[in-house]
């Protein structure tokens, strides 16, 4: 017995009116947050109506993979850029993320918050991203990984105002991250 087909749904193709309208929802999102990102409020902005939206965009969740999908090619220059200077570049990705998560609150937890749907994304849009990470920690998938996990929960504690005020933050950033790039070497030269 064969399975059936599953229909992968990859995102329309870009038009100068979709791009003009994901560029807007992005303004949108930034300055009124997640609750402000309505097909109505992206409309107002162009000066149209909302149903002519729809000749660009499905829906709302299509808006959404497309932001979701312009917020990893924008990490991937920020990546790329940290990636062009001297230094630990496993601090470097580290820096990177942290700076464009800050400046980027709601796309990031747009981004973040909920299952990324891998299979409406533009083909290799994320694999870049990943490999830049992943390089960065000498080409350790489950390293990059961890330091990952650590990044994003630290970036959603300090957004959500988690930590007191006196915390340093670079200090525990930086101690974060060299500890899993650089961890501590045992006699027998493997890690603990």
């Amino acid at each position: 017995m064969t399975s059936p087909s599953i229909a992968v749904e990859r995102p329309r193709t870009g038009t100068g009116r979709r791009e003009e309208i994901v560029r807007i929802a992005a303004t949108i999102l930034e300055r009124e947050g997640p609750d402000g990102l309505t097909m109505r409020a992206i409309a107002t902005e162009l000066g149209i109506k909302a149903p002519s939206l729809y000749k660009h965009i499905a829906d709302k969740q299509e808006l959404e993979v497309a932001l979701v999908a312009d917020g990893l090619r924008q990490q991937t220059v920020a990546f790329e850029a940290a990636l062009g200077v001297d230094g630990d570049p496993a601090m470097a990705i580290a820096e990177a993320y942290h700076r464009w998560a800050l400046a980027h609150p709601h796309l990031y937890t747009l981004m973040n918050g909920q299952p990324l749907p891998r299979h409406r994304l533009p083909e290799g849009v994320q694999d870049r991203s990943i490999q830049l990470v992943v390089r960065s920690f000498g080409g350790d998938r489950e390293r990059a990984r961890a330091a990952w996990a650590f990044a994003h929960g630290m970036v959603t504690l300090e957004l959500a105002g988690r930590f007191p005020p006196d915390a340093d933050l670079r200090r525990t950033w930086r101690l974060g991250i060299a500890s899993i790039a650089h961890p501590p070497q045992t006699r027998e030269g493997t890690t603990r």
